[in-house]
């Protein structure tokens, strides 16, 4: 007689593991402290010192539940947006939110399509709750809209997912790219529109908000631009009963008072988020310069990370077990055809020069 209660059949045939393997574990496996941190796009750049501030004094408040309404920073978003409040749900980050909303539109067994080697803690969440997904190839190193909307209706998705600017490549389409991407998606499927990193892109190359479209949702975060991705706070826009229908299965206390606290005051601190947006372009021209002078190529990127072009699987491969000996850390994709790339976050002058060093020792080893 079994003593162990049985795990859900959805649960059984899932693998072991997570989407990623965090820095720290790298760590803990090699006993040594990584001397650059340039893998998992987190902000080199520290926090705006008004929302650090802020948090210093609601660190106070720790004994307190976070608003379960978010309202203040709900109000605050709704101002910036131009949309209501009732367009807007927070989370602890675009990873929650990415569940959320998988468990809101899908029910086991449906389909949902991507791209292939896209972000994949989307996908965590779709093998979780028991869903379909069909991958949609890359073209010429950006998402392909057309293929993804051709696939959607083919194979009557539920969901699209879709990431602009794009993770893992930094490219991002126009917004006339995408209102005729979304014309084409099925009436019945759910766009999401991940822009975790639409602060770095061009104000004109952002979509404008229109939250009236109950087939979208869009998801931002401050994990990025705002330097923030240990508060793990982010939001999503869409049309009322989108947002009204997160109320019936949300953490509700799960954004804790620190977070909304020092997101709120980021949203004050525009000139620190320019300065940021500024420094992260002028690395990103840096980390391009440094591609030619090794005889190697970049993806043009609007993110705060550059993806480097090795030329094959088994030379990215070598050096990114070079760096990682050296503690570096940066990540490698593991799909094709981005598994002969390197991705780089852009760090502050003296980890990009520290980096360029070890990169150029390393591959000049190889050549």
């Amino acid at each position: 007689m079994s003593l162990r209660p049985p795990f859900s059949r959805i649960v059984q045939k899932l693998p072991p593991t997570g989407p990623f393997v965090p820095p720290e574990a790298i760590e803990r496996k090699t006993g040594k402290k990584l001397a650059l941190r340039l893998g998992a796009n987190e902000s080199s750049f520290g926090v705006s010192p008004l929302a650090l501030q802020a948090m210093k004094e609601a660190i106070q408040h720790v004994p307190w539940y976070g608003d379960a309404e978010n309202y203040d920073l709900r109000q605050a978003l709704a101002r910036q947006l131009a949309v209501g409040m009732d367009n807007i749900v927070i989370g602890s980050g675009i990873d929650e939110l990415l569940g959320l909303t998988v468990r809101l539109f899908l029910n086991p067994g449906d389909t949902v399509v991507t791209s292939t080697g896209a972000y994949p803690t989307f996908d965590y969440h779709v093998e979780g709750y028991g869903g379909h997904i069909h991958y949609v190839p890359y073209r010429h190193e950006k998402n392909d809209l057309q293929g993804l909307a051709e696939a959607a209706k083919q194979k009557k998705a539920r969901i699209v997912y879709l990431a602009n600017p794009d993770n893992p490549t930094g490219t991002i389409h126009t917004p006339g790219d995408l209102k005729s991407f979304i014309a084409q998606i099925p009436p019945d499927c759910l766009l999401i529109l991940d822009e975790a990193y639409g602060e770095f892109a061009p104000d004109e190359a952002i979509l404008p908000m229109d939250p009236s479209d109950p087939r979208v949702i869009r998801m931002r975060t401050f994990s990025k631009a705002y330097g923030m991705a240990g508060a793990r706070i982010g939001y999503a826009v869409s049309e009322r009963k989108t947002i009204a229908a997160f109320e019936k299965i949300r953490n509700h206390f799960g954004v804790n008072n620190i977070a909304q606290a020092g997101a709120l005051a980021a949203l004050q601190d525009r000139e620190f988020l320019q300065k940021v947006v500024r420094e992260v372009a002028e690395g990103r021209r840096e980390y391009d310069q440094l591609a030619k002078d090794l005889g190697l190529s970049t993806i043009p990127s609007v993110t705060n990370f550059v993806t480097f072009n090795m030329g094959s699987d088994e030379s990215a491969r070598a050096v990114i077990n070079a760096l990682s000996e050296r503690g570096v850390f940066v990540r490698r994709p593991e799909t094709p055809p981005f598994n002969r790339y390197i991705r780089v976050t852009v760090g502050t002058p003296a980890e990009r020069a520290q980096f360029s060093d070890i990169f150029r020792e390393e591959v000049h080893k190889r050549l």
